[in-house]
């Protein structure tokens, strides 16, 4: 378990699409989809339970990087829109989560991936340690001894370090922007080196250990095939770590010791409950209040 001091992020919209996709068919009784906002309540609720944080945040996208956009404007461009079943319950989510006393934030023009990892690193310079809710690879660049994942693909609970970004990637922490400037990120479209996987790059940076100092050492790359594709792509290579890696010194308005929980308002959360037909929600709610009451 981490520390006693602990700040969990939720990366919002992954979650949000991960409920989406993992409920189907769960409505109001008003006939609005709701499964959305059912999945995303319990996943928040379980991580607070496993986590036990002392702060804690959900954070959403405000919109592309302009920066990023304007050094390959193709950057996220082919990602399929939401689904509008999906958007339509955005509202309720951030609705919970105000009545459930935890803060939500959104900054116009800042991905959440950047708000996260500025956050993560004010976090750790007072000495907190972070949890940060997300299955997104790019975080795995974040992790040291006081910032760690969990990844809700894995099903252990396990908060993962570096042990588990070298079993995933191959390559440690510090070296995942280099790594996935050279494989590249189809989920933000960001073309990596033709014909090279993740093995291939992790060996190549267990060995050189930077994409610089491989692009240095260029003739000593093997297999001789992949030279030329090196050489090809030495300028967008440069430009994929600029896409890649995280700015963590945003200046947002709210800092990680803002990110107290607040006092859930039992008789909101009976009403939003009741309006969305979460009959089991409801129930373990009024038993908790009871059980607090003794």
């Amino acid at each position: 378990m981490p520390p006693e001091e602990t700040l969990l992020l939720i990366d919002g919209h992954a979650a949000a699409y991960r409920a989406f996709y993992a409920i189907r068919d769960l409505t109001a009784p008003d006939g609005t989809p709701t499964n959305a906002i059912f999945g995303f309540v319990k996943m928040v609720q379980r991580a607070q339970g496993h986590i036990q944080p002392t702060h804690l945040a959900v954070v959403w996208d405000g919109g592309l990087d302009e920066e990023r956009t304007e050094i390959l404007p193709e950057y996220k461009s082919e990602r399929d829109p939401m689904p509008d079943a999906l958007e339509m319950q955005l509202d309720g989510m951030v609705e919970w989560l105000e009545v459930a006393g935890i803060p939500s934030i959104c900054e116009d023009g800042v991905e959440a991936d950047d708000a996260i990892a500025t956050l993560s690193r004010q976090a750790e310079a007072v000495g907190r340690f972070t949890v940060i809710l997300s299955p997104d690879k790019d975080f795995m660049q974040l992790i040291n001894n006081r910032i760690g994942i969990l990844n809700p693909n894995d099903k252990t609970g396990t908060i993962w370090g570096a042990v588990q970004v070298l079993k995933k990637s191959g390559v440690q922490p510090e070296q995942i922007v280099d790594w996935l400037s050279l494989v590249g990120d189809a989920v933000d479209d960001i073309p990596g080196v033709s014909g090279v996987g993740p093995k291939t790059a992790a060996k190549w940076l267990g060995r050189f250990g930077t994409l610089d100092a491989l692009l240095e050492r260029i003739d000593e790359v093997q297999p001789e095939r992949f030279r030329s594709s090196l050489v090809d792509m030495h300028e967008d290579l440069i430009r994929n770590q600029k896409l890649v890696r995280l700015r963590d010194n945003l200046p947002l308005p709210t800092a990680p010791t803002d990110l107290s929980l607040a006092i859930e308002d039992y008789n909101k959360l009976c009403f939003l409950y009741t309006r969305w037909g979460f009959h089991t929600l409801h129930r373990t709610l009024e038993a908790s209040r009871q059980q607090n009451l003794l």
